[in-house]
Protein backbone atom coordinates (compact mmCIF):
# COMPACT_ATOMS: atom_id res chain seq x y z
CA UNK A 1 0.00 0.00 0.00
CA UNK A 2 1.65 3.47 -0.79
CA UNK A 3 0.66 6.29 1.13
CA UNK A 4 2.11 9.07 3.84
CA UNK A 5 2.94 8.64 7.38
CA UNK A 6 2.69 11.41 10.00
CA UNK A 7 5.13 10.93 12.56
CA UNK A 8 4.63 13.04 15.17
CA UNK A 9 7.72 13.22 17.98
CA UNK A 10 7.29 15.33 20.70
CA UNK A 11 9.95 15.52 22.78
CA UNK A 12 11.44 17.47 25.73
CA UNK A 13 11.91 20.78 24.56
CA UNK A 14 10.35 20.81 21.04
CA UNK A 15 7.91 18.58 18.44
CA UNK A 16 9.08 17.41 15.09
CA UNK A 17 6.50 16.28 12.57
CA UNK A 18 7.82 14.48 9.64
CA UNK A 19 5.62 13.03 6.46
CA UNK A 20 7.35 10.06 5.37
CA UNK A 21 6.59 7.37 2.08
CA UNK A 22 7.27 4.01 2.02
CA UNK A 23 10.50 4.55 0.19
CA UNK A 24 11.06 6.74 3.34
CA UNK A 25 11.71 9.81 1.57
CA UNK A 26 10.77 12.61 4.30
CA UNK A 27 8.47 14.72 2.51
CA UNK A 28 7.71 17.35 4.50
CA UNK A 29 9.38 18.42 7.91
CA UNK A 30 7.63 20.94 10.71
CA UNK A 31 9.03 21.62 14.31
CA UNK A 32 8.20 23.99 17.03
CA UNK A 33 9.98 24.51 20.45
CA UNK A 34 8.16 25.52 23.91
CA UNK A 35 9.06 26.90 26.98
CA UNK A 36 10.28 24.98 29.63
CA UNK A 37 8.85 26.11 33.57
CA UNK A 38 10.64 25.48 36.74
CA UNK A 39 8.97 26.74 39.52
CA UNK A 40 11.13 25.37 41.87
CA UNK A 41 14.85 24.41 41.78
CA UNK A 42 14.66 20.44 40.78
CA UNK A 43 11.26 20.56 39.57
CA UNK A 44 10.49 20.80 35.56
CA UNK A 45 7.02 21.01 33.85
CA UNK A 46 4.86 22.11 30.58
CA UNK A 47 1.68 23.44 29.86
CA UNK A 48 -0.23 21.01 28.52
CA UNK A 49 -1.57 23.46 25.91
CA UNK A 50 1.94 24.60 24.43
CA UNK A 51 2.84 20.40 23.88
CA UNK A 52 -0.92 20.37 21.89
CA UNK A 53 0.11 23.81 20.36
CA UNK A 54 3.51 22.77 19.14
CA UNK A 55 2.07 19.93 17.64
CA UNK A 56 -0.60 21.51 15.82
CA UNK A 57 2.02 23.87 14.46
CA UNK A 58 4.92 21.36 13.48
CA UNK A 59 1.78 19.32 11.63
CA UNK A 60 0.82 22.68 9.75
CA UNK A 61 4.79 23.43 8.34
CA UNK A 62 5.20 19.67 7.66
CA UNK A 63 2.02 19.38 5.19
CA UNK A 64 2.28 23.26 3.97
CA UNK A 65 6.51 23.01 3.16
CA UNK A 66 5.52 19.62 1.32
CA UNK A 67 2.88 19.79 -1.16
CA UNK A 68 1.62 16.94 0.35
CA UNK A 69 -2.16 16.53 0.28
CA UNK A 70 -3.59 15.55 3.56
CA UNK A 71 -5.97 12.63 1.18
CA UNK A 72 -2.43 11.32 1.20
CA UNK A 73 -1.85 10.24 4.76
CA UNK A 74 -2.74 7.03 5.61
CA UNK A 75 -1.77 7.17 8.95
CA UNK A 76 -0.22 9.22 11.98
CA UNK A 77 1.92 7.95 14.69
CA UNK A 78 3.10 8.94 18.10
CA UNK A 79 6.56 8.91 19.93
CA UNK A 80 6.49 11.02 22.76
CA UNK A 81 8.83 11.79 26.05
CA UNK A 82 8.70 9.60 28.12
CA UNK A 83 7.81 9.21 32.10
CA UNK A 84 6.11 13.13 31.94
CA UNK A 85 2.99 12.74 33.69
CA UNK A 86 -0.67 14.98 32.74
CA UNK A 87 -4.06 14.67 34.26
CA UNK A 88 -7.15 16.18 32.37
CA UNK A 89 -10.43 16.41 32.96
CA UNK A 90 -12.40 13.92 30.51
CA UNK A 91 -15.34 16.26 29.80
CA UNK A 92 -13.89 19.41 29.63
CA UNK A 93 -10.66 18.64 28.35
CA UNK A 94 -9.58 21.08 31.48
CA UNK A 95 -5.76 19.82 32.75
CA UNK A 96 -5.75 19.83 36.73
CA UNK A 97 -1.83 20.89 36.69
CA UNK A 98 1.22 21.45 34.03
CA UNK A 99 2.39 18.02 33.02
CA UNK A 100 5.34 17.19 35.17
CA UNK A 101 8.39 16.32 32.99
CA UNK A 102 10.40 12.82 33.51
CA UNK A 103 13.49 14.99 34.67
CA UNK A 104 11.67 16.70 37.21
CA UNK A 105 13.10 15.60 40.76
CA UNK A 106 10.31 16.69 43.13
CA UNK A 107 9.02 13.30 44.06
CA UNK A 108 12.62 12.57 45.85
CA UNK A 109 10.62 11.97 49.20
CA UNK A 110 8.46 9.93 47.84
CA UNK A 111 10.94 7.57 46.87
CA UNK A 112 13.05 7.53 49.71
CA UNK A 113 9.81 6.36 51.28
CA UNK A 114 9.31 3.89 49.11
CA UNK A 115 12.92 2.75 49.95
CA UNK A 116 12.27 3.18 53.50
CA UNK A 117 9.32 1.01 53.72
CA UNK A 118 11.36 -1.64 51.17
CA UNK A 119 9.40 -2.11 48.61
CA UNK A 120 12.09 -1.10 45.53
CA UNK A 121 12.75 -4.55 45.35
CA UNK A 122 9.23 -5.53 44.45
CA UNK A 123 9.33 -2.66 42.38
CA UNK A 124 12.41 -3.63 40.33
CA UNK A 125 10.85 -7.22 40.09
CA UNK A 126 7.61 -6.66 38.83
CA UNK A 127 8.27 -3.33 36.41
CA UNK A 128 12.02 -3.99 35.82
CA UNK A 129 12.97 0.06 37.05
CA UNK A 130 14.55 1.30 39.60
CA UNK A 131 12.57 3.48 42.63
CA UNK A 132 13.75 7.07 41.15
CA UNK A 133 11.76 10.34 40.31
CA UNK A 134 12.35 9.89 36.99
CA UNK A 135 8.97 7.35 36.55
CA UNK A 136 5.41 8.50 36.18
CA UNK A 137 4.23 6.73 38.99
CA UNK A 138 5.44 8.93 42.30
CA UNK A 139 4.40 12.07 39.72
CA UNK A 140 1.35 10.79 39.82
CA UNK A 141 0.92 10.37 43.89
CA UNK A 142 2.20 13.51 43.63
CA UNK A 143 -0.33 15.06 42.10
CA UNK A 144 -2.90 13.12 43.86
CA UNK A 145 -1.47 14.32 47.14
CA UNK A 146 -0.76 17.85 46.65
CA UNK A 147 -3.70 18.95 43.80
CA UNK A 148 -6.55 20.39 46.21
CA UNK A 149 -10.17 18.66 45.17
CA UNK A 150 -8.15 15.84 42.57
CA UNK A 151 -8.95 12.59 44.34
CA UNK A 152 -12.74 13.14 44.43
CA UNK A 153 -12.17 14.12 40.65
CA UNK A 154 -10.89 10.86 40.47
CA UNK A 155 -13.95 9.28 42.57
CA UNK A 156 -16.14 11.10 40.08
CA UNK A 157 -14.56 9.08 37.14
CA UNK A 158 -14.01 12.82 35.88
CA UNK A 159 -10.06 13.01 36.28
CA UNK A 160 -7.91 10.77 34.14
CA UNK A 161 -3.61 10.50 33.14
CA UNK A 162 -1.49 9.40 30.95
CA UNK A 163 2.02 10.25 29.60
CA UNK A 164 2.21 12.43 26.69
CA UNK A 165 1.09 9.58 24.14
CA UNK A 166 -2.38 9.04 25.87
CA UNK A 167 -2.74 13.07 25.40
CA UNK A 168 -2.15 13.22 22.29
CA UNK A 169 -4.17 10.63 20.92
CA UNK A 170 -7.24 11.82 23.69
CA UNK A 171 -6.90 15.49 21.66
CA UNK A 172 -6.24 13.93 18.00
CA UNK A 173 -9.75 11.44 18.67
CA UNK A 174 -11.51 14.14 20.72
CA UNK A 175 -11.76 12.64 23.52
CA UNK A 176 -12.85 9.38 22.04
CA UNK A 177 -9.63 7.31 23.01
CA UNK A 178 -7.32 7.14 26.11
CA UNK A 179 -5.51 4.40 25.57
CA UNK A 180 -1.36 4.17 26.18
CA UNK A 181 0.87 1.63 24.52
CA UNK A 182 3.16 -0.80 26.53
CA UNK A 183 6.87 0.84 25.91
CA UNK A 184 5.12 4.18 27.75
CA UNK A 185 2.95 2.11 30.76
CA UNK A 186 6.44 0.21 31.13
CA UNK A 187 7.90 3.20 32.68
CA UNK A 188 5.04 4.20 35.34
CA UNK A 189 6.14 1.88 37.84
CA UNK A 190 2.70 0.48 37.71
CA UNK A 191 2.66 -1.92 34.68
CA UNK A 192 3.33 -5.80 35.45
CA UNK A 193 6.24 -6.49 32.65
CA UNK A 194 4.72 -10.33 32.83
CA UNK A 195 1.37 -9.62 32.31
CA UNK A 196 1.46 -6.45 30.70
CA UNK A 197 -1.17 -4.60 32.63
CA UNK A 198 -1.47 -2.58 35.59
CA UNK A 199 -0.34 -3.95 38.80
CA UNK A 200 -2.59 -3.64 41.78
CA UNK A 201 -0.32 -4.29 44.41
CA UNK A 202 1.96 -1.62 42.88
CA UNK A 203 -1.36 0.85 42.31
CA UNK A 204 -2.05 0.06 45.97
CA UNK A 205 1.31 0.73 47.55
CA UNK A 206 1.54 4.41 45.18
CA UNK A 207 -1.94 4.88 45.89
CA UNK A 208 -2.88 4.95 42.60
CA UNK A 209 -6.75 4.69 41.70
CA UNK A 210 -6.89 2.36 38.46
CA UNK A 211 -9.71 4.03 37.08
CA UNK A 212 -7.67 6.93 36.27
CA UNK A 213 -5.57 5.08 34.23
CA UNK A 214 -5.42 4.44 30.07
CA UNK A 215 -5.87 1.22 28.95
CA UNK A 216 -2.90 -0.44 27.63
CA UNK A 217 -2.56 -0.83 23.82
CA UNK A 218 -0.13 -2.53 21.46
CA UNK A 219 2.49 -0.46 19.88
CA UNK A 220 0.58 -0.69 16.06
CA UNK A 221 -2.68 -0.94 15.73
CA UNK A 222 -5.82 1.22 15.18
CA UNK A 223 -6.45 3.15 18.01
CA UNK A 224 -8.65 5.65 17.12
CA UNK A 225 -9.70 7.97 14.33
CA UNK A 226 -8.89 12.04 13.83
CA UNK A 227 -11.85 14.33 14.90
CA UNK A 228 -11.94 18.02 14.75
CA UNK A 229 -8.11 18.58 14.42
CA UNK A 230 -6.94 21.87 13.04
CA UNK A 231 -5.25 21.34 9.69
CA UNK A 232 -6.06 17.64 9.42
CA UNK A 233 -8.96 15.65 7.74
CA UNK A 234 -11.57 13.47 10.25
CA UNK A 235 -10.56 9.77 9.74
CA UNK A 236 -6.84 9.63 9.36
CA UNK A 237 -6.34 6.50 11.83
CA UNK A 238 -3.77 7.11 14.73
CA UNK A 239 -2.22 3.46 14.42
CA UNK A 240 1.31 3.38 15.55
CA UNK A 241 3.13 4.35 19.13
CA UNK A 242 6.15 4.07 21.54
CA UNK A 243 8.09 5.97 23.88
CA UNK A 244 11.18 8.09 22.47
CA UNK A 245 14.23 5.62 22.98
CA UNK A 246 11.61 2.26 22.46
CA UNK A 247 10.67 3.80 18.78
CA UNK A 248 13.99 4.34 18.03
CA UNK A 249 15.23 0.74 18.42
CA UNK A 250 12.84 0.23 15.84
CA UNK A 251 13.65 2.63 13.59
CA UNK A 252 17.11 1.10 13.87
CA UNK A 253 15.70 -2.17 12.41
CA UNK A 254 17.26 -4.21 15.95
CA UNK A 255 14.63 -6.62 15.61
CA UNK A 256 17.01 -9.69 16.21
CA UNK A 257 17.85 -10.59 19.80
CA UNK A 258 21.18 -8.86 20.85
CA UNK A 259 21.06 -5.70 18.34
CA UNK A 260 21.60 -2.66 20.12
CA UNK A 261 21.11 1.34 19.58
CA UNK A 262 22.47 4.52 20.95
CA UNK A 263 21.11 7.91 20.31
CA UNK A 264 23.16 10.79 21.33
CA UNK A 265 20.67 13.34 22.63
CA UNK A 266 21.28 15.68 25.55
CA UNK A 267 22.01 12.43 27.09
CA UNK A 268 22.75 8.70 25.76
CA UNK A 269 20.19 6.22 25.14
CA UNK A 270 21.00 2.45 24.98
CA UNK A 271 19.01 -0.34 24.22
CA UNK A 272 19.17 -3.86 23.34
CA UNK A 273 17.04 -5.75 21.97
CA UNK A 274 16.61 -9.24 24.83
CA UNK A 275 14.00 -10.87 23.03
CA UNK A 276 10.46 -12.24 24.39
CA UNK A 277 11.36 -12.82 27.92
CA UNK A 278 12.72 -9.91 30.16
CA UNK A 279 15.97 -10.33 31.38
CA UNK A 280 16.52 -8.71 34.75
CA UNK A 281 19.34 -6.98 35.32
CA UNK A 282 22.11 -7.95 38.01
CA UNK A 283 23.65 -4.59 36.99
CA UNK A 284 21.27 -1.88 37.63
CA UNK A 285 20.27 -1.31 34.14
CA UNK A 286 16.55 -1.11 33.34
CA UNK A 287 14.51 -4.00 32.14
CA UNK A 288 11.64 -2.30 29.95
CA UNK A 289 8.76 -3.52 27.02
CA UNK A 290 11.06 -2.70 23.49
CA UNK A 291 7.85 -3.32 21.31
CA UNK A 292 4.32 -5.34 20.90
CA UNK A 293 3.50 -5.69 17.31
CA UNK A 294 0.11 -8.07 17.32
CA UNK A 295 1.20 -11.09 19.68
CA UNK A 296 4.41 -10.44 19.39
CA UNK A 297 6.64 -8.79 22.58
CA UNK A 298 10.27 -7.74 22.81
CA UNK A 299 11.95 -6.70 25.56
CA UNK A 300 15.16 -4.92 26.21
CA UNK A 301 17.66 -3.69 28.61
CA UNK A 302 17.95 0.15 28.68
CA UNK A 303 21.12 1.80 30.62
CA UNK A 304 21.62 5.50 29.87
CA UNK A 305 23.99 8.39 30.32
CA UNK A 306 22.91 12.13 31.30
CA UNK A 307 25.38 13.73 29.33
CA UNK A 308 26.36 13.36 25.56
CA UNK A 309 25.73 16.40 23.26
CA UNK A 310 25.22 18.34 26.31
CA UNK A 311 29.13 17.78 26.69
CA UNK A 312 30.02 19.59 23.86
CA UNK A 313 27.65 22.31 23.94
CA UNK A 314 29.79 22.93 27.38
CA UNK A 315 32.91 23.05 25.03
CA UNK A 316 31.16 25.95 23.17
CA UNK A 317 28.75 27.40 25.41
CA UNK A 318 31.14 27.27 28.87
CA UNK A 319 34.55 27.28 27.68
CA UNK A 320 34.19 29.12 24.30
CA UNK A 321 36.21 26.52 22.49
CA UNK A 322 34.10 26.71 19.31
CA UNK A 323 31.76 28.77 17.60
CA UNK A 324 29.42 25.88 16.56
CA UNK A 325 28.90 22.64 18.02
CA UNK A 326 30.21 20.81 14.67
CA UNK A 327 33.83 22.25 15.10
CA UNK A 328 33.97 20.47 18.14
CA UNK A 329 35.34 17.52 15.62
CA UNK A 330 37.96 19.81 13.81
CA UNK A 331 39.36 20.82 16.74
CA UNK A 332 39.36 17.54 18.53
CA UNK A 333 41.34 16.04 15.44
CA UNK A 334 44.38 18.83 15.75
CA UNK A 335 46.05 16.34 17.87
CA UNK A 336 46.08 12.23 17.57
CA UNK A 337 45.49 11.73 20.83
CA UNK A 338 44.38 12.99 24.37
CA UNK A 339 47.74 13.57 25.65
CA UNK A 340 46.81 11.53 28.66
CA UNK A 341 43.85 13.66 29.37
CA UNK A 342 40.46 12.37 30.44
CA UNK A 343 37.35 14.00 30.87
CA UNK A 344 34.31 12.29 33.04
CA UNK A 345 31.33 13.58 31.78
CA UNK A 346 29.71 13.40 35.20
CA UNK A 347 28.22 17.47 35.13
CA UNK A 348 24.96 16.07 36.88
CA UNK A 349 25.86 13.03 38.28
CA UNK A 350 26.34 9.97 36.71
CA UNK A 351 23.59 7.52 35.36
CA UNK A 352 24.10 3.24 34.43
CA UNK A 353 25.53 1.43 36.13
CA UNK A 354 27.06 3.60 38.99
CA UNK A 355 23.83 5.44 39.58
CA UNK A 356 25.87 8.13 41.73
CA UNK A 357 23.67 11.37 41.57
CA UNK A 358 26.68 13.00 43.78
CA UNK A 359 28.90 12.39 41.32
CA UNK A 360 30.33 15.66 39.28
CA UNK A 361 32.73 16.65 36.13
CA UNK A 362 36.33 15.63 36.59
CA UNK A 363 39.36 16.58 34.19
CA UNK A 364 42.54 14.51 34.88
CA UNK A 365 45.86 14.40 33.45
CA UNK A 366 46.19 17.78 32.92
CA UNK A 367 50.15 18.83 32.33
CA UNK A 368 51.60 22.00 30.86
CA UNK A 369 51.35 20.41 27.24
CA UNK A 370 47.51 20.24 27.71
CA UNK A 371 45.90 22.51 25.21
CA UNK A 372 42.23 23.01 23.92
CA UNK A 373 42.08 19.99 21.72
CA UNK A 374 43.42 17.63 24.01
CA UNK A 375 40.24 18.70 26.38
CA UNK A 376 38.25 18.52 23.08
CA UNK A 377 39.51 15.25 22.33
CA UNK A 378 38.65 14.01 25.97
CA UNK A 379 35.27 14.92 25.95
CA UNK A 380 34.67 13.14 22.84
CA UNK A 381 36.25 10.06 24.30
CA UNK A 382 34.37 10.79 27.76
CA UNK A 383 31.23 10.38 25.82
CA UNK A 384 32.10 6.89 24.06
CA UNK A 385 34.09 5.76 27.43
CA UNK A 386 30.63 5.56 29.32
CA UNK A 387 28.64 4.17 26.49
CA UNK A 388 31.58 1.41 26.93
CA UNK A 389 30.69 0.73 30.80
CA UNK A 390 26.52 0.96 29.87
CA UNK A 391 27.25 -2.04 26.91
CA UNK A 392 29.29 -4.15 28.84
CA UNK A 393 26.92 -4.23 31.73
CA UNK A 394 24.44 -5.12 28.90
CA UNK A 395 26.63 -8.04 27.48
CA UNK A 396 26.96 -9.16 31.15
CA UNK A 397 23.51 -9.31 31.81
CA UNK A 398 22.18 -10.62 28.52
CA UNK A 399 25.24 -12.93 27.74
CA UNK A 400 24.75 -11.91 23.83
CA UNK A 401 28.06 -10.51 22.37
CA UNK A 402 27.79 -7.20 21.03
CA UNK A 403 28.76 -7.55 16.68
CA UNK A 404 27.57 -4.31 15.97
CA UNK A 405 25.68 -0.96 17.79
CA UNK A 406 23.69 0.94 15.52
CA UNK A 407 23.61 4.73 16.03
CA UNK A 408 21.31 7.89 15.71
CA UNK A 409 20.91 11.27 17.19
CA UNK A 410 22.65 14.51 16.22
CA UNK A 411 26.09 13.74 18.00
CA UNK A 412 26.16 10.34 15.63
CA UNK A 413 26.83 12.92 13.04
CA UNK A 414 30.27 13.32 14.35
CA UNK A 415 32.52 11.01 12.57
CA UNK A 416 35.64 11.29 15.31
CA UNK A 417 32.87 10.51 18.24
CA UNK A 418 31.87 6.92 16.47
CA UNK A 419 35.18 6.07 15.49
CA UNK A 420 36.29 6.41 19.36
CA UNK A 421 33.07 4.46 20.08
CA UNK A 422 34.55 1.38 17.43
CA UNK A 423 37.62 1.60 18.92
CA UNK A 424 36.86 1.71 22.23
CA UNK A 425 34.11 -0.72 22.05
CA UNK A 426 35.80 -3.17 19.87
CA UNK A 427 32.75 -3.56 17.57
CA UNK A 428 31.54 -2.12 14.57
CA UNK A 429 29.34 1.01 14.21
CA UNK A 430 26.37 1.93 11.73
CA UNK A 431 25.00 5.19 11.38
CA UNK A 432 21.68 4.79 8.97
CA UNK A 433 21.20 7.18 6.52
CA UNK A 434 18.27 8.96 8.58
CA UNK A 435 19.40 9.51 12.19
CA UNK A 436 15.80 11.18 13.20
CA UNK A 437 15.23 7.44 13.75
CA UNK A 438 12.88 8.11 17.17
CA UNK A 439 10.10 9.93 14.34
CA UNK A 440 11.18 7.06 12.06
CA UNK A 441 10.53 3.98 14.99
CA UNK A 442 7.10 5.94 14.96
CA UNK A 443 6.66 5.68 11.27
CA UNK A 444 7.51 2.53 10.89
CA UNK A 445 4.90 1.18 14.20
CA UNK A 446 2.01 3.52 12.08
CA UNK A 447 2.74 2.02 8.28
CA UNK A 448 2.42 -1.68 9.82
CA UNK A 449 -0.69 -0.15 11.40
CA UNK A 450 -1.78 0.70 8.16
CA UNK A 451 -0.61 -1.67 5.65
CA UNK A 452 2.49 0.63 4.45
CA UNK A 453 4.74 -2.02 5.23
CA UNK A 454 3.82 -5.68 5.26
CA UNK A 455 5.79 -6.98 8.27
CA UNK A 456 9.61 -6.56 10.39
CA UNK A 457 11.26 -7.64 6.70
CA UNK A 458 9.53 -5.46 4.89
CA UNK A 459 10.70 -2.43 7.02
CA UNK A 460 14.67 -4.25 7.41
CA UNK A 461 14.59 -3.93 3.20
CA UNK A 462 13.91 -0.19 3.19
CA UNK A 463 16.31 0.81 6.20
CA UNK A 464 19.33 2.28 4.76
CA UNK A 465 22.76 2.41 6.45
CA UNK A 466 25.32 5.54 5.82
CA UNK A 467 28.59 4.47 6.72
CA UNK A 468 30.75 1.84 8.96
CA UNK A 469 33.00 2.34 11.38
CA UNK A 470 35.37 -0.51 12.49
CA UNK A 471 37.49 -0.85 15.17
CA UNK A 472 41.28 0.53 14.55
CA UNK A 473 43.25 0.27 17.93
CA UNK A 474 43.64 -3.67 19.20
CA UNK A 475 43.35 -5.44 21.97
CA UNK A 476 45.75 -4.07 24.56
CA UNK A 477 45.23 -0.07 23.86
CA UNK A 478 41.56 -0.46 24.18
CA UNK A 479 42.54 -2.07 27.45
CA UNK A 480 45.03 0.70 28.68
CA UNK A 481 42.43 3.37 27.80
CA UNK A 482 39.47 1.76 29.63
CA UNK A 483 41.81 1.61 32.89
CA UNK A 484 42.59 5.12 32.72
CA UNK A 485 39.00 5.83 32.63
CA UNK A 486 37.89 3.55 35.25
CA UNK A 487 40.44 5.16 37.56
CA UNK A 488 39.35 8.40 36.16
CA UNK A 489 35.32 7.73 37.30
CA UNK A 490 36.19 6.68 40.53
CA UNK A 491 37.16 10.23 41.37
CA UNK A 492 34.68 12.06 39.98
Amino acid sequence: MSGVILSIDQGTTGTTVLLIDEKLNVRGKGYREFRQIYPEPGWVEHDPADIWTSVLGSIDEAIQTSGVKTAEIVGIGITNQRETNLIWNRETGRPYHNAIVWQCRRTSGIVEELKVKGHEALFQERTGLLLDPYFSGTKLRWQLDNITGLREEVEAKRAIAGTVDTFLTWKLTHGAAHITDVTNASRTLLMNLETLSWDDELCSILNVPKTMLPEIRSCSEIYGHTRNVTGLPDGIPICGMAGDQQAALFGQACFEEGEAKCTYGTGGFLLMNTGATPVPSKNRLLTTVAWQVKDTVAYALEGSAFIAGSAVKWLRDGLQFVDEAAQIEALANQVVDSGGVTVVPAFVGLGAPHWRSQARGLIAGLTLGTNRAHIARATLEGIALQNVEILQAMIADSNHHLVQLKVDGGASANNLLMQMQADFLGCRIIRPEMIETTALGAAFLAGLGAGVWQDFDDIARAWKMDREFKPGIDAKERSRVLGRWREAVKKA
